[in-house]
């Protein structure tokens, strides 16, 4: 498995489809056919136990594989239990060739009237990844039926409801076991609320040639764990710790020191060569004790700041700083300060309270923040992250990391890079300190911002997936994530 995965929009895998048929010579319904072959052979594999095979069959051309599936799999003596919404006949050539093929071999169709039979694995092939509006009335009593079987439940392309280019669903959604997306995998498939819905994603590209697409610009990359050596190679031998770069971490007004500390053992555990902590008086000795390898300075105004901006190669401004007097004026020498910042937390609310471009910042909203800094609201930007990812890093002119679910990585000209890692137990306060900390020191370590974005999110989240597989995502610490960001951080 690569990597990095391309992702696509709807509209252009549409045009892949176009382009396998007429370029490649490969005829609409052979496509058909190889999708349905090919979601018959994972039933068979995932679930060899099950003999009645449920089959939920839309008017398009997912319901054309779901057609195909059902006829292969009544070929092999399994009963098949095929429901279609009352009055959806297949609306393209290639589905309704598919349906007469299925029905010349003995095989029926029964129209939904609100009650499923009884399956042992149900075929979601209602929507494929053209849909953009709800469900239609018919189609969304099936959807919530198939929800409520409790059986495994296999999608095609995608989880009928769910719109494949920004993971939101308008209406109802089929919640997969597994979807198995073909062609090519769709952008929308990996972040935000997909993530309730597609279960495990596959992908088959239907026997279609390598390279057969290249001339198709992706519109996003999903980035996994074993992709982080790409970023993170070994150092020389002779290396010390000026060239690893020094992150000053910024923060920690009253009662709020512990994200500070967060955010400068991040970066150390990251690899930086050093790092400093600016930080209110009163938090000094209980970080000293606690993490003494970061430097620890009582900064109570600017003035008390500039040295130690001057000896910084990186700014990480934000956790536990407050939107008091004293987070203020901090945050704007941060901003004055000509490095290169990692905004979070409070420096975010900041900034979305007097917004500047800022070339040289990594912006790292979870959605409400992400909300604030575009004077919307949290609704609207889960239902189209891609779009608000994107509306962020054109705004501020900076790279951005729209936390959650699929976190997404933005950038004035670069591809969006979706985090293929990460899960629900790092939704805990303090993990976004320790994701800023961790970014800054890849920009420490010489790493463009995009980049240093990037394979921040990836290293941060691929760290809490490994914390997680020991003790559990339910009560994972982002202090839990130290020992692996370090192991982690060093790629065999």
């Amino acid at each position: 498995m690569s990597e990095l995965l391309p992702l696509y929009r709807s509209a252009q895998v549409k045009a892949m489809d176009a382009h396998a048929i007429a370029v490649l010579g490969v005829p609409s319904y052979e496509l058909m056919c190889r999708a349905g072959a090919a979601a018959w052979r994972l039933v068979l594999q995932r679930w060899p136990q099950a003999r009645v095979i449920g089959v939920a069959c839309g008017p398009g051309n997912n319901g054309g594989d779901g057609y195909v599936l059902a006829r292969l799999a009544r070929a092999a003596g399994f009963r098949v239990l095929l429901v279609a919404p009352p009055g959806a006949s297949p609306r393209t050539e290639t589905a309704r060739q598919a349906l007469a093929d299925f029905r010349a071999e003995g095989g029926s169709v029964m129209a939904f009237d609100g009650l499923l039979p009884e399956a042992e694995v149900w075929v979601d092939a209602i929507y494929g990844i053209g849909l953009t509006r709800p469900p239609s009335e018919a189609a969304q009593a099936m959807i919530e039926r198939i929800n409520a079987s409790h059986v495994p439940v296999l999608s095609l392309d995608v989880p009928s409801g769910l719109d494949a280019d920004t993971g939101h669903a308008p209406g109802a959604a089929v919640r997969a076991t597994v979807t198995l997306s073909f062609i090519a995998a769709k952008r929308g498939l990996h972040t935000g609320m997909a993530r309730d819905f597609d279960g495990e994603v596959l992908l088959d590209r239907l026997d279609l040639k390598i390279g057969a697409f290249d001339e198709f610009t992706p519109a996003a990359w999903l980035c996994r764990p074993e992709g982080l050596a790409r970023w993170l190679g070994p150092r020389h031998p002779n290396a010390h710790k000026g060239e690893h770069g020094h992150v000053l971490c910024i923060g920690g007004e009253e009662g709020m020191g512990g994200a500070v500390r967060l955010c400068a053992e991040g970066a150390l555990r990251t690899g930086v060569g050093l790092a400093s902590v600016a930080t209110r008086r009163s938090g000094v000795a209980a970080l000293l004790a606690a993490r003494p390898e970061a430097m620890t300075h009582a900064v109570e105004d600017p003035a008390a700041l500039a040295p130690l901006v001057e000896r910084a190669t990186v700014l990480a401004v934000g956790p536990g700083l407050g939107q008091g007097e004293w987070g203020r004026a901090l945050y704007r020498a941060a901003l004055d300060s000509r490095r290169p910042l990692v905004l979070d937390a409070d420096a975010l609310n900041l900034l979305a309270a007097s917004p500047c471009p800022l070339p040289q910042a990594i912006l790292t909203p979870h959605p409400g923040e992400a909300a604030r800094l575009l004077g919307s609201d949290k609704t609207a930007i889960q239902a189209d992250r891609f779009g608000a990812a994107e509306a962020l890093s054109q705004k501020y002119r900076c790279a951005v990391v729209l936390k959650g679910a699929g976190t997404l990585v933005a950038a004035p000209g670069e591809v969006p890079a979706v985090i293929g890692a990460g899960n629900p137990g790092m939704a805990t306060g303090g993990m976004g300190d320790v994701l800023s900390g961790v970014i800054a020191a890849l920009v420490a370590q010489g790493l463009p911002l995009f980049q240093a974005a990037v394979a921040g999110a990836l290293l941060h989240s691929a760290a809490g997936d490994a914390a997680a597989r020991i003790g559990g995502q339910r009560g994972l610490l982002p202090s839990d994530l130290f020992p692996h960001l370090r192991r982690m951080a060093n790629p065999e």
